[in-house]
C-alpha cells in the first residue's frame, strides 16, 4: 500500500519506515503537518499513520484533510499523549484506528495487514467492475465513453502486451497515472510492481538518489543501502511523472538505463540490472524543450516510441455526467447522492481547467457541504462567478494592503504556470525570480 507516515521523532520514523518497506509497502515520510496536508492534496495514499501532536499543524488537522482529499483513505493516528478525549475526537472525525506509543513496530504492521484484507475485497469488487469494463472495450481505472478517449484505450490496449516504451502527453489533471496504471494491468508484467515517481515533485540533487538509490556512506545521511524505484521496478514498470522537469545531468543517466538496462548506485561501482518498462508522462509538449535544449534529443526518441496525448475534459463530449456519477459512487460512503439535469448540463459546459482533478475535488466538496441531503447543490459543484459570490455572501472583513498584495502575488504566479503548460523553469523566467524562490512560494501558498 502506498503509506504517508506523519512523525517528527527521527527514530521513530526511520525504523517504522524501514519496517513498513520491508513488508512491501511504499512509504513516504514527513516530518510536520503542513507538509503533509500538501503531499495529501498533491496525490493519493491508501494509508495515512500520523501522530497528533505535530510541528505545523496538529495530527487532527492532517487527518481532516486525508479524509476530505479521498474519503477511503485509511487514517491511524498515534500518540504518547493517549487520552479518551483524543481517541473520541480522532475518531468522530473519520479515523479508522488508534495507537499508544510506545509500541511495537509488529502491531503496526498487524494493523495494515487487517487494512490490507478489507481493501484487498474492495479492489476485488473494484476489478471485476473494472473487467467488465474493460471487455466492452475500456481501460481499468479510466473511466469515459467519448471518442477521444475510446481511441486513447485503442492505442493503449494495442501496445501494452509488448515492453515498447511510451510518453503521455497531457494537461494536469486530465488522468496521466491513471492511464500508465491501465497499461500495466493489461500487460505481461501486470504481477510484478508498478512503481509511479514526479520528477517535479524533488529537488535536482535528491532525484537521482531516488531513482537510482544509495550506498551507505554515499553522503552525510546515507546510513545504509537504500534501493531506487528502478530496483523496485524490477520486472514490472516504472511511470515517470512530469519527465519535463528532469534535469540534463539526471537525463543522461536515465538514458542508459534505457539502452543497457543497468545502472550504478549514487556512491557505488557496482552494475544493478534491471528488467522494466519505462511509461513517461508530460505536462507540456517535450519536442519543445528539445529544440530549446532542456531535454535531450536522444533520450526524447528513446521515450518516444509509441506518443499518447490525453485530452482535456473540455474535449471529452459526454464524459461529465459518466465521471460525477462515478465519484459520487466512490466518495459517497455508500451514501446515494443525486445532481439534477439542469446542473449536469452546466457542468458539461464548464471548461474544466483542472481537468479531471479538478471535478473530483468538486464531488468530493459537494459531498461533504451536503448537510445530509440528497440533493447535491449546483454552487458546491461549480465555482460560483464574483458578482453572484458577492450578493450570496455576507460582506467580508476589510484585508489589510500586505494580505491584498499576497492574494495578488499568489493569482498571478498561478496565471503565469496556466500560460506555460506548469513548467516551473519557465514560468520562474516569465517572473523574474530564480526557481528556488518560485519553489519556495509555491510552498507557501499550498500551489502544486
Amino acid at each position: 500500500m502506498r503509506i504517508l507516515l506523519v512523525e517528527d521523532e527521527q527514530t521513530i520514523a526511520v525504523t517504522l519506515s524501514d519496517d513498513l518497506e520491508a513488508a512491501g509497502h511504499e512509504v513516504l515520510h514527513v516530518p510536520d503537518g503542513k507538509q503533509a496536508i500538501r503531499e495529501l492534496q498533491r496525490k493519493s495514499f491508501d494509508v495515512v499513520i500520523s501522530d497528533v501532536r505535530l510541528p505545523g499543524a496538529d495530527g487532527l488537522e492532517v487527518l481532516r484533510a486525508a479524509k476530505q482529499a479521498r474519503p477511503d483513505t485509511e487514517v491511524v493516528m498515534m500518540t504518547a499523549y493517549a487520552t479518551v478525549e483524543h481517541a473520541v475526537e480522532a475518531m468522530r472525525l473519520g479515523a479508522d484506528d488508534y495507537i499508544q506509543k510506545p509500541f511495537l513496530n509488529t502491531h503496526v504492521l498487524d494493523r495494515l495487514n487487517r487494512i490490507g484484507k478489507v481493501r484487498a475485497l474492495l479492489n476485488e469488487n473494484q476489478r471485476l467492475k473494472e473487467q467488465l469494463q474493460t471487455k466492452e472495450g475500456g481501460l481499468p481505472g479510466v473511466i469515459g465513453q467519448s471518442l477521444a478517449m475510446q481511441s486513447i484505450f485503442k492505442t493503449i490496449r494495442t501496445v501494452a502486451v509488448t515492453d515498447a516504451s511510451v510518453l503521455i502527453e497531457g494537461e494536469s489533471g486530465t488522468g496521466k497515472e491513471r492511464v500508465a496504471r491501465a497499461l500495466h494491468m493489461l500487460s505481461n508484467r501486470r504481477e510484478r510492481a508498478f512503481v509511479a515517481l514526479s520528477c517535479g515533485a524533488l529537488p535536482d540533487t535528491l532525484l537521482e538518489t531516488e531513482l537510482f538509490g544509495h550506498e551507505k556512506g554515499a553522503f552525510t545521511d546515507a546510513g545504509r543501502q537504500r534501493r531506487g524505484r528502478f530496483e523496485v521496478a524490477d520486472g514490472g514498470t516504472i511511470f515517470l511523472d512530469d519527465i519535463d522537469d528532469m534535469p540534463l545531468s539526471v537525463q543522461v543517466k536515465l538514458l542508459r538505463v534505457l539502452q543497457e538496462r543497468e545502472f550504478e548506485r549514487v556512491g557505488g561501482e557496482d552494475l544493478v540490472q534491471v528488467d522494466i518498462r519505462v511509461v513517461a508522462a508530460t505536462k507540456v509538449p517535450l519536442l519543445d524543450h528539445v529544440r530549446e535544449g532542456r531535454f535531450r534529443e536522444d533520450l526524447f526518441y528513446r521515450l518516444n516510441v509509441v506518443p499518447v496525448q490525453l485530452p482535456g475534459l473540455r474535449d471529452r463530449e459526454g464524459d461529465v455526467p459518466l465521471l460525477v456519477r462515478h465519484f459520487i459512487d466512490k466518495l459517497g460512503g455508500g451514501r446515494a447522492f443525486t445532481v439534477k439535469t439542469d446542473v449536469l448540463e452546466a457542468m458539461s459546459a464548464y471548461p474544466w481547467p483542472g481537468n479531471v482533478r479538478e471535478l473530483e475535488n468538486r464531488c468530493a466538496q459537494a459531498i461533504a457541504l451536503s448537510g445530509g441531503a440528497k440533493i447535491l447543490k449546483k454552487e458546491h459543484l461549480l465555482p460560483v462567478d464574483k458578482s453572484r459570490r458577492a450578493a450570496l455572501e455576507p460582506p467580508q472583513k476589510l484585508e489589510t494592503l500586505r494580505e491584498i498584495m499576497v492574494e495578488a502575488e499568489r493569482a498571478h504566479i498561478e496565471h503565469v504556470l496556466r500560460g506555460v503548460g506548469g513548467h516551473r523553469t519557465k514560468a520562474a523566467s516569465v517572473l523574474g525570480i530564480s526557481r528556488k524562490v518560485l519553489w519556495e512560494k509555491l510552498k507557501d501558498y499550498g500551489i502544486s
